[in-house]
């Protein structure tokens, strides 16, 4: 499948543009072919037009053609694997086993939300059947059903090029939930991102759905400003930075028809180190903390960025432990020039802060793009008179809060802002004191672990991959599993229409077979 670096609206094969720009394998600092035009407005206007066109068609269509809809994609997908994934090596700069996991991801989620679409849950279908003998006043027939909200903006990632991109897990959600897409493709990844699109396109055709169901367009910025803008777009998936995404909400607020943006922004993920457990396995949460904190140069939302441990030996074994494995982990390549370079502001901040302590850093190659891991301590009073010293620093980079007790393990949770995840490392004798945190770590976090590391997702029915802002713009709802599809619905109610005119899904003939709540008691698909 060749790389053309034009945009892919409908059956058109090149953009209007005259800007050009290339991607950069951040390794090595070379420039890539081919070169790629930015989307321009023109190309954003036709894309959200073609879009609104196929939006009653697409989400007409029955349940198992779209579900057999995402399949195709996740075959196609599937079916460029080595390309896609030698191209997303040269432009990321992660190793290709951990690509190969996130390609696996990309297209296993896909075949995740055919399931979800032909199982019907999510339709949320209620009958409420007519009563015309009740008194004092009879009951109409009251059935509902949810529908896609319209087309739907998706902006692809910088730090998972397939997993939360082209393809990925709010292409797929808006798809199943019947909406047409348009994505916002990242300027790190634009190969990639072709790619996987190309493969997105092939299962439009061979669906035989609409041009308009899936678009892509390569874009700075200003093109994301504009997509958001367009009276189209009913609704926006995003994940990046805190600074991205509240300027996207803004720009959906003050449309003259306001659009709810799904936002994942801004987390430091808190990790709890309680007694029992630290003292039992200091070497062991060393090890663990380590391998979190720099997995994929820590370029990862859920990377533990904060640790909280009450002081004493036990700590300073772990501390030391921690060190000396940071102190031999080797710099990798960050994403782009200018993520390496927020990272490298973050952490002069701290080397500067004179509450802050700099207990280890990692090996410094001096190659491109890269900077060592770091880790950090402070105190409970020094972390809660700065509130600074809470904000996120993108990468390799952590800072232990030591304690004075238990009780300031509550103070300090209570202090942070929302976040996706927060962790308690406990043992048996942890649990009393770890019941006391868990109130206030609900209201503050999306995922609580327990004796594990908050980097890695799993994509399944229970899965929250969310949490208060500034994690997210809405704390109810997930980015990753099935109830990622309740993003981009909303319901109707049908009162006392004619079966014939009842949607495929409620029409008395078909209900039955579907899962459902009848007259207030809950009936599973039958038939």
């Amino acid at each position: 499948m060749q790389i053309t670096g034009d945009p892919i609206i409908g059956g058109d094969a090149a953009s209007s543009s005259e800007k050009e720009f290339r991607a950069t394998n951040p390794s090595t600092g070379e420039q890539l072919s081919p070169a790629f035009a930015l989307a321009t407005a023109a190309d954003v206007d036709r894309a959200c037009r073609l879009a609104d066109e196929a939006f009653d068609v697409y989400r007409s269509a029955s349940l198992d053609a779209r579900a057999a809809f995402l399949e195709r994609i996740a075959d196609n997908v599937e079916a460029i694997g080595p390309e896609l994934l030698d191209r997303a090596v040269e432009e990321t700069g992660l190793p290709r086993f951990r690509l190969q996991g996130e390609f696996t991801r990309t297209v296993n989620q896909l075949r995740l939300f055919a399931r979800v679409v032909r199982s019907g849950e999510w339709l949320d279908l209620r009958v409420d059947e007519a009563m015309p003998d009740r008194q004092p006043l009879p009951r109409p027939d009251i059935r509902l059903r949810q529908i896609g909200l319209g087309p739907v903006a998706v902006f692809g990632s910088s730090n998972f090029p397939l997993a939360f991109s082209v393809a990925g897990g709010d292409t797929a959600s808006a798809l199943a939930a019947g909406c047409p897409v348009v994505v916002k493709g990242h300027l790190a990844h634009p190969g990639t991102g072709e790619l996987a699109g190309r493969a997105v396109r092939k299962a439009v055709i061979d669906s035989g759905l609409p041009e308009g169901v899936f678009a892509l367009l390569p874009g700075a910025n200003e093109t994301g400003a504009v997509l958001v803008a367009h009276p189209a777009i009913k609704a926006v998936g995003f994940t990046g930075s805190r600074a991205g995404g509240i300027a996207l909400c803004e720009i959906a607020a003050r449309r003259r028809e306001p659009i709810p943006v799904y936002a994942e922004m801004s987390s430091v993920n808190p990790v709890f180190l309680f007694p029992a457990a630290l003292k039992k396995r200091t070497d062991e949460l060393a090890a663990g903390f380590v391998g979190s904190l720099t997995v994929g140069a820590g370029q990862l939302c859920t990377n533990p960025g904060i640790l909280v441990a009450v002081d004493g030996e036990d700590l300073n074994a772990f501390v030391e432990s921690s060190a000396q494995l940071v102190a031999k982990t080797e710099a990798g390549p960050m994403l782009t020039p200018g993520i390496h370079a927020a990272f490298d502001r973050g952490v002069q901040t701290l080397y500067g802060h004179s509450g802050v302590r700099r207990v280890a850093v990692g090996k410094s190659s001096g190659e491109v793009n890269r900077s060592p891991a770091t880790f950090f301590e402070t105190s409970v009073p020094e972390f809660l008179s700065d509130p600074h010293l809470a904000e996120e620093v993108f990468g390799a980079s952590s800072l232990l809060i030591r304690c004075a007790n238990l009780d300031e393990f509550v103070e300090l949770a209570e202090s942070l802002e929302g976040q996706l995840t927060a962790t308690l490392h406990i043992d048996e004798q942890d649990y009393s004191d770890a019941s006391r945190l868990l109130p206030v770590l609900e209201r503050k976090v999306g995922r609580i672990l327990a004796n594990g590391w908050p980097t890695g997702v799993e994509v399944s029915d229970a899965m929250v991959h969310g949490g208060p802002f500034p994690a997210t713009s809405d704390s109810r709802t997930t980015s990753v599993g099935t109830m990622a599809i309740r993003r981009f619905l909303r319901p109707v109610s049908y009162q006392n229409l004619p079966g014939q005119l009842l949607p495929r899904e409620l029409a008395p003939e078909s209900v039955e077979s579907l899962p459902r709540i009848a007259s207030g008691i809950r009936v599973s698909r039958s038939g």
